[in-house]
């Protein structure tokens, strides 16, 4: 039984049903609705509040409908609770990658300064040899080698940047990079880099991460984005710093306000959370929950467990 399926979802009960034998669905269009029939849930869909959690007597398996939920959804009595979360991780690595790539290149030729000049009619070509980062020659500090970080970190070295890793569960070297390192070795190696990306996700470990401290460390050429969870990174001390460039797709506070200092800044390439934008996202979804549902009813392990003390 899986209640509460979003709507973007709507004819995932039926398609589940048809597709694994011996399944049950029900959803739940309300509150109210999910309360009646989670008591009988063997599996959940979707976000589980407390109030549904404390009627789940059957509840070993909740699937999030995200990658990546929003800190809340990992409130401490479901960290408590013996039921598996399993996520939606992996299921937009190649538009996210993607995505960064593109705002790293955009940065690396000076774009955003052509497009300003391209709103008021003014040709200013600069050949200035330092307003150029010449990728070749360039070393990028990729934290978090997940799925995102590893394929930016391939498409990075496709250009011949030198990419080294920061995880705090990766050693391995994916493919692409020259090295691994630990987190505890960040600080020491913030100062190497001409290219941070940051695609960690938002757990306890690394609320504000990016602060004042750590972004004296950067070397002040290097380009900086982030493009993993927004409260990583503290906006007012990114404000505040001088870097060869920023650019941003998730933020501390979303939207970002209007009067924000980083909207005017010249350096700073902003988008509006939309890295994970592309086609097949529902589909790709999916097929997380039906293997899932597969792997449930057959006492499998399933896959994109989570952590829920680390949320991750």
């Amino acid at each position: 039984m899986l209640p509460g399926l979003a709507e973007e979802s709507a004819d995932w009960g039926g398609r589940l049903e048809a597709a694994v034998a011996g399944l049950r669905v029900v959803r739940a269009e309300s509150l109210g609705a999910a309360a009646e029939v989670i008591g009988a849930a063997d599996a959940a869909y979707g976000v589980l509040p407390a109030e549904l959690l404390e009627r789940a007597e059957r509840l070993r398996w909740l699937q999030a409908p995200q990658a990546g939920p929003a800190p809340e959804f990992y409130y401490p009595a479901l960290v408590e609770h013996p039921v598996v979360v399993t996520n939606m991780r992996d299921t937009y690595t190649d538009h996210v990658a993607a995505h960064t790539l593109a705002m790293v290149l955009a940065m690396a030729r000076g774009l955003p300064r052509y497009v300003r000049d391209q709103q008021t009619a003014t040709w200013a070509p600069d050949w200035d040899p330092g307003s150029v980062l010449a990728l070749g020659e360039a070393s990028a500090l990729v934290v978090g080698a997940g799925a995102v970080g590893a394929e930016v970190g391939r498409l990075l070295s496709e250009f011949g940047v030198a990419v080294t890793g920061v995880d705090a569960r990766i050693t391995q070297a994916p493919k692409g990079f020259v090295a691994m390192r630990p987190v505890d070795e960040l600080d020491e190696l913030l100062p190497t880099a001409d290219i941070v990306v940051l695609t960690v996700p938002h757990t306890p470990a690394t609320e504000g991460m990016i602060d004042a401290a750590r972004l004296k460390l950067f070397k002040p050429t290097a380009l900086f984005v982030n493009v993993g969870r927004g409260p990583t990174v503290r906006l007012d001390d990114l404000a505040e710093s001088r870097l060869g460039g920023i650019a941003l797709d998730v933020f501390e506070t979303e939207p970002l306000p209007s009067a924000h200092p980083l909207w005017s800044r010249p350096d700073v390439l902003i988008t509006p959370h939309v890295a994970g934008a592309g086609p097949h996202a529902a589909e790709r979804r999916f097929a997380v929950l039906l293997e899932n549902t597969r792997r449930f009813l057959a006492g499998d392990p399933l896959i994109n467990q989570v952590d829920k003390a680390q949320r991750f």
